[in-house]
This record gives C-alpha cells, structure tokens and sequence, in this order.
C-alpha cells in the first residue's frame, strides 16, 4: 500500500513537471549556464570568470551560490553538447522526485497523514512554478530535504549508515546553497530533544560549514580570493543589505508564508492560536494595509503569514512532544535566518520551510475536506501561474527566433537580463553595458522590465524594427510591468501574485542610423543631446 501511495505521488509530480519539458530559459538560469560554461574550460573553477550583471562587468566568484548547480548544468551540457530545453528539465525533475519521497517519508515519521502532506508541500508555489527552471532553488532543496530525513533516520535509530549518507548530502546542499548552514540549528534542535548525548550526531551537524569552509580556503588557495569575501562586495555595492531592502524582504516573506499552503488551511490550523495574538497580527495587518498597501492580496495574505508564525510559536513553546516542537523549530529557525540571509523577499527563498509548514498543519486539521479542499485551491491558482510564467520566458525565445535574419551581417546588443538575454546571446549578441555608445548600422535588442541599462547612439538615431507586448493568456502575475507582485523580488511590491490584463513586459528591436548633427550649441541635457552629440559625457548633465 505505501509503495502504492508514493507511486502515486511520482505520478503527480510528473505530471507537473513534463508539461513544462520545454520551458525556457528564465530568471537566473544565465547565470548558472553562464558557470556551465565555463566548466566545460575549468570544472574546478565554474566562477572563475568575468560576466556583464545590470549593465557593469562583475566578477563571478561573487554569484550568491556555491558551484553544485552549475556543476549539474556543466555535466548535462557536456553529455548533451549544448544547451538543449527538453533534456535538462528532464534531468532536473529527479530533484523534485527527491524532494517530495523525502516529505512522503517525514509525514510518515511525524504521524501525518502521508499523501496529503506530499500534496500540500508539492502546492507550495515556489515548488509549482520554480521547480520548472534551472535554478539552485528545486536541487537544494531536494538535498535540504534528503539530509534532514536521514539525518532524522540516524538520531531516531541512532544508525552509522544512515548517518554516513546525511553527511554527504549535507555536503552537497552547502555547495548548492550558503543557507545549507540553517541545517546546522535546525536539525541540532531535533538532536537536543531526542539523543542530546550521541556524540557522533553532533559531529555529523558540523557538515556543512566544514565544507563551506574548506571551499572557500579552497577558492582562496587557488583563485587568490574567497568567493564569500567577492560576494561581501557586491552586496555592499549594490546596498542590498541596507535597512530598505530588509524591511522589504521581511515584509514580503511573511506574505510569501501565508501561501506556503492555501491561506485559509493556514487560517484554519491557526485557529487556537491566543486571541490576543491574532489581534496582534490583524492590528499589524491594518497598519500595512494603510501604510504600504490597500490591496486585499497584501494586508490578507500578511496576516495570515503572522498568524501561523505565531502559531509555530506557540507550539515551540507548548507542544506535546519533541516532533511537534521540531516541526515549529524548524519554521521559525529558518524564517528568521531568511529574515537575515535574504534581501530580494522572493517566495523560492522560503521553500526549505514548505515541509514542515504542510507537516504542521497536516496534522492540526483533522477535517480531511479542508485539506482536500486548500490542495485543489492551491493548485488552481499555481499551475495557471505556471502557464503564465512559461508564456512569459516563451516571448523572449520566439521574438529572437523571428529575429536571427537581423542578426547576420551587424552586430547587435541585448539590452536585458534573464530569458531575452540568454537567447540574444546564443543567436551571437552581446551583452550591452550601462552608459555605452552603440554605433549607426548596430541594433539593440531591449526589455522594459528585465533591468536596462542606459546607452548612447553615437551621434546617431533608433528606428524601431520589431516590438512586441508580452501578455500572458493567464492573467495571474509574478512580475510585470504593473504588477505589485513580490513573488520574484520586493521592489515590485508586496503582494504574492497580482491580477492584471496589461502587458506583462514590452521588447522591442531599434537599429542605430546615422543622423548627422546640424546643432553647433546646445547644453548637454537637452532633449536633442543624444542625436546631435557624437560622443562625451553629456548624461551626466542635469536639464536642459
């Protein structure tokens, strides 16, 4: 019968995953293909090399990943030849395979309902709509996973073997991700209440920040700088960590919890929570809603957030029992490690504590109709949500593909990050950097939305030659030109998702002619500056 019910659960996730076989490059993938690709040249050194990031030439040691997934994407790219869709997505649902058994065999060990504990982790958004990419996000969390259970396994049994397999996937997730080191507090937790003398288990824990480390020595002793130090910078640089940025990120992840499973499931299990507590996160609710938001899918979405992390709470402090203790550990360890760790507020950062959130709740709603009823509720809304996002990748690809004839014979710049940048580039476009000049007979492909970067045209003027509007069917938004989502990041706004009937982004394709300058005087930031100044620095001017 269990061998039943998690075939069952291998057929849904495939279900979800083989749809999207041919989804797009998207978000970040560039930037792993990017280390893929220079794995092929140095597989030791997948960072070890220069790229353009938002218009400004960086160095890559300081990708805010270590170099398991571009590993991954280097051995796929050297068994396929090149970069092909349908293959590497293929490849990539072992790690969703992974990442759900996992759930199926903790719902077992925590005496939750097993199938449907699988079901409401598989509805987590992130896990509906990111597992479809080429990101860290799905491998990480699939070695997260595989660790906690046999590392679990091994205190409960107190069994060599099993422990000797969580080291190793322990290892594995600190390269795919810096935040493998929340392991660390969250499964010393389970290993206090359960065998807080078995010496071995507490070894086991210092897994991986003992490979972070020796990576980084590594790095240091063979490259000349530790890769954490370049990443320092950049965060420095770019003022991610400024007190702006984590406000927003709190913000939006406490949204982001809320939809970790349907927000009235989470309601519903929130509901012995203290009256005075709820009033706590209503009256905190309002004041966003007044301050940042009036939107029902924020201030709603808030407060169930801060309802059922207060509830995990609550159960930390009350809880029968050292599984149920765990299970409120293991969120609130790692919402606040988010809360210090993160700064874009995106809802994949949070998928680490799909599990136990799903586990929890689980087992606090005894009325199976419920649970039946968030699962169809959430997948309702993400797998559209998934559609939505694969239009959206689809639109950079096709407008390339109808461009190549364009590209022979000039050179052409991409203006954009993302998708629209990784296909510009394979059809022999270059990425453009912030405040360059592109010369008459070159064109510029560019994205509204996907971060460009200011240029000049040499003296010379743009004439449009292709433009498209992005407009999903699905009028679900993850990101958008109008959208207040802070699905991707927070400086888009605060709510989960948004609606919206707009275009979702505009690119279009302009080749620079020549326009000789008939001005002899004019002040370097008037309107006319950029067709009558060949070249200098007029930008910097103020008006006209």
């Amino acid at each position: 019968m269990m061998r039943a019910r998690a075939a069952a659960l291998v057929l849904v996730v495939l279900l979800l995953r083989l749809p999207f076989l041919n989804q797009p490059i998207q978000g970040d993938d560039y930037y792993y293909l990017a280390g893929a690709m220079r794995a092929q040249i140095d597989p030791l050194h997948p960072t070890h090399t220069r790229y353009v990031f938002l218009g400004e030439m960086v160095d890559m040691r300081g990708h805010p990943h270590p170099p398991l997934n571009m590993w991954i994407l280097g051995a796929l790219l050297a068994i396929v030849g090149d970069v092909r869709e349908a293959p590497f997505h293929g490849a990539y649902v072992v790690f969703s395979l992974i990442a759900v058994l996992a759930v199926w065999w903790l719902a077992r060990r925590f005496e939750a309902p097993p199938v449907t504990t699988a079901l409401l982790f598989l509805g987590a958004p992130a896990f509906v709509v990111n597992g479809n990419s080429l990101e860290a996000d799905v491998p990480f969390l699939a070695l997260w996973l595989a660790s906690t259970a046999l590392f679990i396994r091994a205190v409960d049994r107190r069994s060599a073997p099993a422990l000797a397999l969580a080291m190793p996937a322990m290892a594995l997730a600190a390269l795919a991700a810096y935040q493998a080191v929340v392991l660390v507090p969250i499964l010393g937790g389970y290993l206090w209440w359960r065998a807080r003398s078995w010496k071995a288990g507490w070894l086991a824990l210092t897994t991986p920040v003992a490979v972070l480390g020796l990576w980084q020595l590594f790095e240091r002793a063979t490259g000349g700088v530790a890769p954490a130090g370049v990443l320092a910078g950049y965060l420095a640089s770019y003022a991610f960590q400024a007190l702006p940025s984590k406000f927003a990120n709190a913000v939006a992840l406490t949204v982001h919890t809320g939809w970790l499973v349907f927000p009235l499931l989470a309601a519903v299990a929130s509901r012995q929570l203290p009256r005075p507590l709820w009033a706590a996160a209503i009256a905190a609710a309002a004041l966003a809603a007044w301050t940042l938001d009036s939107h029902p899918l924020f201030w709603v979405s808030l407060a169930t957030g801060l309802g059922l992390l207060l509830s995990a709470a609550v159960t930390l402090a009350r809880g029968q029992g050292p599984e149920q203790r765990f299970l409120a550990w293991w969120i609130l360890v790692f919402f606040a490690s988010a809360l210090v760790l993160f700064f874009a507020g995106s809802a994949r950062y949070l998928l680490p504590m799909a599990a136990p959130v799903a586990l929890l709740v689980a087992k606090q709603v005894e009325r199976r109709v419920w649970l039946a009823a968030a699962i169809g509720l959430q997948f309702a809304i993400w797998i559209p949500a998934a559609l939505m996002n694969y239009q959206h990748w689809d639109a950079y690809r096709d407008f390339v593909r109808q461009l190549r004839g364009e590209f022979s014979g000039r050179r052409v710049w991409v203006n954009a990050e993302w998708g629209l940048r990784y296909y510009a580039e394979a059809e022999g476009a270059l990425p453009l950097l912030r405040s360059q000049p592109v010369a008459p007979g070159e064109m510029v492909l560019t994205s509204r939305i996907a971060y460009p970067a200011s240029f000049t045209t040499g003296g010379g003027r743009l004439v449009e030659v292709a433009r498209r509007e992005v407009r999903p069917s699905v009028p679900i938004r993850l990101i958008g030109l109008d959208a207040r989502s802070a699905y991707s990041t927070a400086t888009l706004g605060y709510r989960p998702f948004d609606i919206s009937f707009s275009p979702l982004d505009e690119i279009k394709a302009e080749l620079v002619v020549e326009q000789p300058p008939v001005l002899a005087w004019l002040p370097m930031g008037a309107a006319e500056a950029e067709s009558q100044i060949v070249s200098g620095v007029y930008q910097l001017e103020g008006g006209g």
